[in-house]
């Protein structure tokens, strides 16, 4: 069943039938008379009812008329609390909606540079929530080019053509050992040094995967792994354990308990920036991080 009244329709209905004069009814709603009537006669026709019985002296109320008052009053008293429910909940949620802040990151760079950028962030009275998507890099691009963050922290610039990557700083791919291990004291190495070491590798098909394996093609120097982890702090806490050696990006280090040197051969560094998704309006939020993040740096 089609309805083919509306509020309007229902309201000069009840104008009418509280003032019992379409002219009356015209004046309270701040319509013309003849609107007014046209209004009454479309509800009739839709309702299959008549309404008022029209005499030049009188407007009378039909036994139909009387039934629909309580109903159109509520139909019309529900619209509005819906109207003002809605208002409220846009009143007291605009402050929320508009100021949350979706960043999509590889974890490497959480504890070095996201962190700190968050801490300058709130001490300048930003006071909008900040939602992070900690993925690999592969996702974080991902992410930024559908849309689902307002920016992303990553090490692949070319991977989407819908974005702009903006280089923050490049971080090294270095070697994590064991603190007690013989090579522990080095500052430089070459992976022919590690001999006999078993190797920790990022997981193929990550960035910091990709990096490693384009460096050791161009130098012609195939890698062994004995161990292949998707996480850096995976990594991380089998070196802290003595159970090998592993390339990492030297943020991802941090402040772990390893040892950590530079490698002589090849040279591996991996950049680091904003990735920002092109025509991709910005809120002033969303600034304010970017620039406590560039801050950090």
């Amino acid at each position: 069943m089609r309805i083919n009244y509306d509020f309007g329709d229902l309201e000069a209905f009840l104008a009418v039938k509280d003032t019992s004069s379409f002219h009356a009814a015209a004046e309270r709603l701040n319509l013309s008379q003849s609107a007014v009537t046209r209004r009454i006669r479309k509800l009739e026709v839709a309702l299959g009812s008549v309404l008022f019985e029209r005499t030049t002296r009188e407007v009378k109320p039909t036994l139909a008329a009387k039934r629909l008052q309580a109903r159109a009053e509520a139909i019309l008293e529900d619209a509005k609390e819906t109207t003002r429910a809605m208002r409220d909940d846009s009143i007291a949620f605009a402050h929320q909606r508009g100021a949350l802040i979706t960043v999509a990151t590889v974890p490497t760079v959480i504890a070095q540079l996201l962190i700190p950028a968050m801490n300058d962030f709130r001490a300048a009275g930003q006071t909008a929530r900040i939602r992070l998507l900690d993925s690999a890099a592969n996702d974080v691009a991902e992410a930024v080019a559908a849309g689902e963050a307002d920016f992303g922290i990553c090490s692949i610039p070319m991977l989407e053509p819908t974005a702009r990557f903006e280089p923050l700083f490049n971080d090294p791919i270095v070697l994590a050992l064991p603190l007690d291990h013989a090579l522990a004291g080095r500052e430089i190495l070459d992976l022919k040094d590690l001999e006999g070491t078993p190797l920790i590798l990022p997981a193929r098909g990550t960035g910091n995967r990709l990096l490693i394996d384009e460096a050791m093609a161009r130098i012609k120097h195939p890698l062994y792994w004995t161990y292949e982890v998707g996480r850096s702090s995976t990594a991380v806490e089998l070196v802290r354990e003595g159970v090998g050696a592993a390339l990492l990006p030297r943020s991802a280090i941090a402040a772990a308990q390893v040892a950590i040197c530079r490698l002589q051969t090849p040279d591996i560094t991996r950049p680091i920036g904003l990735l920002t998704r092109l025509g991709q309006s910005e809120t002033a939020a969303a600034t304010a991080l970017k620039q406590a993040i560039r801050a950090a740096v």
